[in-house]
């Protein structure tokens, strides 16, 4: 028997800014951007549109596409690093709107949680969700990935921001792919990019001395949290190497591969924050575990990193590039980063193409190299499976991109800043914010939703 992913939908924000646009605005050569980082578009939340109505969205189109029975659910898993709530998870926003739209009680015997490790947590979401559908074969578990990627302004971010959530159904015996039970992991705790709660004097504020309530504040201090993370571009790319590594040979290690690991795979795919993210930093896996090793770790650092380029500019890099790794990176070209679910953009990416191309893929495995910052990578292997073409047909993915409305830089800082008050697109066939309570005491802060027709 065998377990892993048996059907999959998306949603991605409509609204996107041509990286060409932000480019111009910000003083920066477009070809930077677009050839030497891959980025064509990022995808931009509208007003009415947060992780919850992504995700929303995303499981409404699992379950509909699919035909899915809700008795046969037994969980819903939330990878996310965009929650909305210190308490109330994702899941249960999802719970509660799904049985808004398919009636009442229809999931609450569903077990829902939401799992958090940056861009990760999709991956573990999945990870915990394998193990159950493992001990209860005749069980069915989806895992939701939902975020939003922002960056401050001007920051090195900025072009690598995204929006929007996938939903796969896990099951036995599924029609995609499936996994094997081996995952290799790498962790440490680390600083390279983190969300932490900022605070800020009262007084600064205010002007009073006296510590008064302000805004139901009774503390001296106020707490202020961003979406916008803390982050050190050239450290984390470090730790996304280090860790990604350590794992990669762990796993080689684990499944007892002779020879080059990364051959034995018909497609790679990795956490893109942005999509040349993971040819730029395989080149010192491949270097190592290449057919005939073209580093051995033994060098002096300067050589190291001076054999390291060379291989990145090689032919047969590039080769390899094109083979196994580009047709990951399409999707993320056009969307931007996605977080919890860029991996899992990127597999859906990859078969959608090699359905486009009429290839023959049944029975080839995938290889999966996964990275959360804080931080932590997790690398497993994954079979295609005969059923995945008429599963992966109904996604439409790139039919879907066309469909997206461009915006100017204008309309983009508004909605950074949150100054718009209306969305820029009308809500039709799809979950809305439609309000966050402010008066009642017992509920300020609660969000309501509804699907628009």
């Amino acid at each position: 028997m065998t377990f892993g992913i048996d059907a999959i939908a998306f949603d991605i924000a409509r609204l996107h800014l041509p990286i060409k646009t932000l480019a111009d605005a910000r003083g920066i050569d477009p070809e930077k951007l677009e050839k030497g980082l891959g980025l064509v578009k990022m995808t931009l939340p509208d007003v009415h549109q947060d992780t919850v109505v992504f995700g929303a969205n995303a499981l409404t189109k699992l379950i509909t596409q699919n035909h899915i029975d809700l008795k046969e659910i037994s969980r819903i898993y939330v990878g996310t690093e965009s929650g909305i709530d210190s308490s109330k998870p994702i899941g249960s926003f999802l719970v509660s709107l799904m049985e808004q739209k398919f009636g009442e009680g229809s999931l609450s015997h569903c077990d829902t949680l939401d799992i958090t490790f940056a861009c990760i947590g999709g991956v573990d979401a999945l990870h915990n969700c394998l193990d159950y559908v493992r001990l209860n074969p005749t069980k069915k578990a989806i895992v939701v990935t939902t975020d939003i990627a922002k960056y401050d302004l001007e920051s090195t971010g900025e072009y690598t921001q995204g929006a929007g959530a996938l939903a796969m159904l896990i099951s036995a015996d599924p029609r995609i792919i499936s996994f094997s039970g081996e995952f290799a992991v790498s962790t440490k705790g680390v600083f390279d990019f983190f969300k932490p709660y900022h605070t800020v004097d009262k007084r600064d504020i205010n002007g009073n001395e006296n510590n008064e309530p302000w805004h139901d504040v009774l503390e001296a201090e106020i707490e202020i949290h961003k979406d916008q993370p803390v982050f050190d571009g050239q450290y984390s790319n470090q730790c996304y190497t280090d860790r990604t590594k350590e794992a990669y040979f762990r796993f080689k290690e684990m499944t007892n591969t002779k020879g080059s690991l990364h051959e034995s795979w018909e497609a790679l795919l990795l956490h893109l924050p942005y999509a040349y993210q993971g040819r730029r930093m395989f080149p010192e896996i491949y270097g190592l575990d290449a057919a005939s090793p073209l580093l051995t770790g033994n060098e002096e650092p300067s050589e190291y990193q001076s054999k390291i380029k060379e291989i990145a500019k090689s032919e047969a890099y590039r080769d390899f590039v094109n083979r196994k790794l580009q047709m990951a990176e399409t999707a993320s070209s056009l969307i931007g980063n996605l977080y919890t679910g860029s991996i899992f953009m990127g597999l859906l990416s990859a078969l959608s193409q090699f359905s486009k191309n009429g290839a023959d893929i049944t029975g080839k495995k995938f290889g999966f190299l996964a990275y959360g910052s804080g931080s932590k990578s997790k690398v497993f292997e994954g079979t295609v499976q005969p059923g995945w073409k008429e599963a992966i047909d109904k996604t439409q993915l790139f039919d879907k991109f066309g469909e997206s409305h461009e915006i100017g830089f204008e309309t983009y800082l508004k909605l950074h800043k949150k100054e718009l008050k209306s969305s820029v697109l009308p809500t039709t066939n799809e979950w809305a914010l439609d309000r966050i309570e402010k008066e009642s005491p017992n509920l300020k802060g609660a969000r309501y939703y509804r699907w628009a027709e």
